[in-house]
């Protein structure tokens, strides 16, 4: 679950993290509003939505597509460039790198007091499940898109880990400001803000936390100038206080009808639709599918504990997208059964009707029960073994890459 910049700063403010000040806006007199109660001469007019790159992105009219102005992220110097930012970006749609071309309607702005910026850094929070640790990453590159920093100055981002029952230590947060060439007070103020963070992220048991920039102000503090979490949806059932931060406009209909269910679904670009359980399995299965030459469609993760009525909503809204040329299921049996995802799978097929070629991958508990209900089935469906062999399969029985 993603939350917007404005919510995630306000978590931050809470935890001691140091942040600018700054309202939430949905009118353009509300932006006015917040620009006289800022007092502040130059001010952040920043689109809210649950994406990045929105500095760099574009707006266009949602009817006509005429392009408005680019960039969500303005610096305003008067009210007067307030008013015509607010304006151009409130009911604009917004391209972005990871908006993909279809974009995002803007329905939520964030005015914020400017900041005397010295320096701007880069930094997450990750699980790495590869480690059993939250891992932290910082650079010196901040302000651009880690990939590039990742591509071209790899020498420039720093790692450090730390496990969830422990906290991240004080020396190891000073540490990796070190690593960053921060000094006295700066690195006294990071390494506070790192140890906030880290006991925030445990605490409201969070996914992601990416400060972008981060930055060292003239009086030599460390300020998160922005704020990205994503939230373990996992961990809901210890937060219902979640359910108040969901902006419902941010997601599709399928992604709220998934929700409702259960699922975990996001949308992608592809044309080859993936339903799997478990997460890092979902992530697996689609590296295979672009290893192969396709393109995945979707991300949609039905859990260890998905019953019969889930699966069977989980294919279907599967089936509902018309870009979908094949389907690729993934299933590892624990406590769901394959025979059971299996029958629910003929139900789905019957009832919406499968046109489109359909690959199996079954492992785990009555994983060949279940081989042995589909291939018994009127489905016409390809059953394999491995994942490499489900990847190969479904990229063959599109006829190649035609995403």
């Amino acid at each position: 679950m993603n939350i917007h910049e404005y919510q995630a700063k306000a978590m931050f403010r809470e935890s001691g993290v140091s942040v600018q000040r700054g309202v939430h806006c949905t009118t353009v007199e509300q932006a006015l509003s917040a620009y006289d109660s800022l007092d502040s001469d130059i001010v952040a007019v920043k689109s809210q939505i649950h994406a990045g790159g929105r500095g760099k992105g574009d707006l266009f009219k949602p009817d006509s597509g005429e392009l408005v102005m680019q960039g969500g992220v303005k610096v305003a110097f008067s009210r007067e460039e307030v008013e015509t930012f607010a304006s151009n970006i409130l009911g604009h749609r917004l391209v972005t790198k990871q908006t993909g071309p279809s974009g995002k309607i803007v329905s939520n702005l964030y005015v914020e007091s400017g900041c005397d910026i010295a320096h701007e850094y880069y930094l997450a929070l990750l699980v790495d499940r590869e480690e059993d640790a939250i891992l932290v990453m910082a650079s010196t590159e901040g302000g651009v898109d880690i990939e590039e920093v990742a591509e071209t100055s790899p020498e420039a981002i720093h790692k450090a880990w730390f496990y969830p029952s422990e906290g991240l230590s004080e020396e190891v947060a000073h540490s990796l400001g070190g690593s960053l060439g921060l000094s006295g007070t700066s690195r006294s103020s990071f390494a506070e803000m790192m140890v906030r963070l880290a006991s925030l992220f445990i605490e409201k048991d969070c996914s992601m936390i990416e400060i972008n920039p981060l930055v060292r102000d003239g009086n030599e503090s460390m300020v998160a100038l922005d704020a990205k979490v994503s939230f373990d949806e996992n961990a809901a059932f210890r937060h219902p206080w979640r359910e108040a931060l969901r902006d419902i406009s941010e997601e599709s209909d399928v992604e709220v009808r998934a929700h409702e269910h259960g699922l975990s679904y996001v949308d992608l670009e592809g044309n080859i639709g993936c339903l799997v359980n478990g997460a890092g399995l979902a992530m697996a299965t689609m590296d295979v599918i672009k290893l192969y030459g396709g393109e995945p469609a979707n991300f949609l993760d039905i859990g260890g504990g998905a019953d019969s009525e889930s699966i069977t909503a989980a294919f279907e809204i599967i089936l509902e997208d018309s870009r979908l040329e094949g389907i690729l299921v993934n299933i590892f049996g624990g406590i769901i059964r394959c025979d059971m995802v299996a029958r629910s799978i003929i139900e789905a097929s019957e009832e919406i009707g499968l046109r489109i070629p359909l690959v199996v991958r079954f492992s785990g508990t009555n994983h060949e029960e279940g081989r042995k209900v589909l291939e018994e089935s009127d489905l016409d469906v390809i059953t394999v073994s491995t994942l490499g062999d489900a990847g190969e399969a479904i990229v063959n029985a599109i006829g190649g890459n035609q995403a």
